[in-house]
């Protein structure tokens, strides 16, 4: 693959990093909805910000399987309709590794604007069938949601980014 000039050569992604990723993503959501805000309708969801940064950096590893099973382990934590956020991730997943090469073309910041429209499929897929399955609407906050989950992207970016970045043994002669 043709980097783009100034980009830094990165060391592979370890699966266990990969996966302890998303698990911990996972363990958050969980503690975010028993905690100070509950279940609120702006609150970000985790999962689905490590999902997407991990099916576009590692699309081979972390794919719609992977996302149908977290969402899974959602629905029930949450109580809520089976298969609601096993839905939405594996969409949310299938999009992610549907632009993957067209994303890390561009630079970090510029890639929050192109992910902001996958995470608010997601939250539209969702809301779609919390109301055709007869629950209330939640309130136009819900539009907040996929706006703070795109300013995390930077955050999540650097965070995950970071054991890749150093080098396994550094010295003098190799810059890297």
């Amino acid at each position: 693959m043709i980097m783009r000039p100034g980009q830094q050569l990165l060391l592979p992604a370890n699966p266990w990093f990969i996966w302890s990723s998303l698990l911990t993503a996972l363990a958050l959501n969980m503690l975010q909805n028993m905690g100070l805000w509950g279940r609120a309708a702006w609150s970000p969801d985790l999962v689905a910000v490590a999902l997407v940064f991990w099916a576009i950096h590692q699309p081979l590893r972390v794919g719609v399987g992977s996302a149908f099973l977290l969402g899974l382990a959602m629905d029930v934590h949450q109580s809520a309709l089976l298969g609601q956020h096993a839905l939405a991730y594996s969409a949310l997943s299938f999009l992610a590794i549907g632009i993957h090469r067209r994303i890390l073309w561009f630079s970090v910041p510029s890639q929050t604007a192109q992910v902001l429209p996958l995470f608010a499929a997601a939250h539209a897929l969702t809301l779609a069938l919390r109301l055709l399955s007869g629950d209330v609407f939640p309130g136009w906050s819900v539009v907040l949601a996929p706006v703070v989950e795109a300013l995390l992207w930077p955050v999540v970016s650097v965070l995950l980014l970071l054991p890749q970045r150093q080098a396994p043994d550094r010295d003098e002669n190799r810059p890297l």
